[in-house]
């Protein structure tokens, strides 16, 4: 029999722990940290393949249309794409997952989050298979990660004896350790870390949360039965997938199994959960400094300095144990050693009712991005950017007026009863009130700047008439 593997990818998370960078409107998964691609398509890239079936994408309904946007950017196509109603934890969505696949119950789930790096792809197929010959056998299989130091941010695996290659039985869950519990798990050579990636069989995970969650299984089932089919998603049924409990998989199925596999994995992993780790990541020289293209250090020490903002320039001096990132509309410094604290200043933000705390300065529509230029009291500049063959919603406005320019591409522009085609150079004047749409009709991205004017300038200010995006 040939084995068929579907990746299960979690996606739907909006982590703040690399803030500014990473934002409840746009989170990590989605950015490219680790080179041009996304944390999200190398995610995708590295479960492809000979033996991997279309990947089944969890996620939320702001994420769908930049995760389908990202699928297709890296060439790939999905079996399915769950969107749910909620956050509730990854016991509830891998279920979910399980239940739409119920129909081929030998085949094996490969459940990962999206927002990891792995160094050596080859290394982890290799270990994917050898996970995979335990769970056909009906092993419930987790990844462990070869500790190199003594982490107090991860949960570990405990084995019966050191790990070797392949797989073997795993003993218990360890909870995220203190310093000292930390450095005695490491010294005794038989702890992993806990990467929260998982293989199974859909008929072994289906048992097991009969067996050990059975709370979970009615309120799930009951979300995919009374789920809807939209555009290319998959929504689960809201009522019902509200009613069940927010959890992981690690509480509700893994810790109280008893047929349990690891397979050890020293590939080059990293969960990037915070600058520091970043920062380790982005291989820093021999004084302990990092820096991405814009960014400058002059006598630094263990410092990182990142710029994210096109034709902003930071530069470092003297600094030491500094962790320093570049917005367009933010701007972090920190001690590297207390990075993992952003979740404060994002608290911080918050209190303030500023903007930055969750909004990305570029915000994803389906069609394509924008981002504000220039506000002011009755007046806003933007620039917009139109994927080829996108459009936006049949709409008109109740307080403002705009005004287009298109600087690069062609733009077909709907005003009223008129049609017609602007290029570049090329602009229109849309009224108050009056019913307009936009349309990239060409092969490469179009970009305009808009220019609105009125009393009241928020997004909410939008009556859709008709939406090939299902949000009229």
């Amino acid at each position: 029999m040939t084995r068929k593997i579907y990746p299960v990818i979690l996606c739907g998370g909006s982590g703040t722990r690399l803030w500014p960078l990473s934002r409840k409107s746009y989170p990590k998964q989605f950015s490219a940290l680790m080179g041009e691609a996304s944390l999200f398509q190398l995610t995708l890239k590295r479960l492809s393949g000979e033996g991997y079936a279309d990947p089944v994408l969890l996620t939320n309904s702001d994420f769908r249309f930049i995760a389908t946007q990202q699928l297709g950017e890296a060439g790939g196509n999905a079996s399915k794409i769950l969107i749910e109603p909620a956050a509730r934890n990854t016991a509830p969505a891998i279920l979910a997952a399980a239940v739409a696949l119920a129909d081929e119950p030998d085949a094996l789930m490969l459940v990962a989050p999206s927002d990891h790096v792995i160094k050596d792809d080859a290394a982890f197929r290799l270990a994917v298979d050898a996970a995979a010959g335990a769970a056909e056998a009906g092993q419930l299989v987790t990844f462990g990660i070869t500790p190199d130091r003594p982490e107090t941010g991860y949960g570990y695996l405990e084995l019966e004896t050191a790990p070797d290659a392949g797989a073997q039985p795993l003993k218990r869950f360890v909870e995220k350790p203190d310093a000292e519990a930390a450095a005695e798990m490491l010294a005794t050579g038989r702890f992993l870390w806990n990467a929260g990636i998982f293989m199974f069989k859909v008929s072994t995970i289906l048992k097991a949360f009969e067996d050990h969650a059975p709370g979970l299984m009615a309120p799930v089932r009951a979300s995919v039965a009374e789920g809807a089919t939209d555009l290319c998603f998959f929504r689960l049924g809201e009522t019902a997938y509200m009613g069940a409990e927010d959890i992981s998989i690690d509480y509700a199925v893994m810790e109280r199994a008893a047929n349990l596999t690891v397979v050890p994995f020293n590939g080059g992993w990293n969960d990037l959960g915070s600058w520091e780790t970043v920062w380790r990541e982005t291989g820093p020289d021999a004084d302990g400094v990092a820096t991405t293209q814009g960014a400058t250090a002059i006598d630094c020490k263990n410092t990182f300095l990142r710029t994210d903002s096109e034709g902003t320039r930071l530069v470092g001096i003297g600094l030491e144990n500094i962790v320093a990132v570049a917005m367009q509309d933010a701007v972090l410094v920190a001690d590297i050693r207390q990075s993992q604290r952003v979740k404060e200043a994002v608290a911080a933000l918050k209190l303030e009712n500023a903007g930055q705390a969750e909004d990305f300065p570029r915000f994803h529509r389906p069609w394509g991005w924008y981002e504000t230029l220039s506000l002011g009291r009755r007046f806003q500049v933007k620039r917009i950017m139109v994927y080829p063959g996108g459009q936006l919603s049949l709409q008109s406005h109740v307080h403002r007026s705009e005004h287009w320019v298109v600087v690069e591409g062609t733009a077909k522009v709907t005003v009223g009863e008129e049609v017609k085609l602007l290029s570049e150079n090329q602009s229109v004047y849309i009224p108050l009130g009056a019913v307009h749409r936009m349309e990239n009709p060409g092969k490469v991205p179009m970009y305009l700047i808009e220019v609105q004017s009125g009393p009241y300038l928020g997004e909410d200010d939008i009556i859709r008439y008709e939406d090939v995006y299902a949000r009229a």
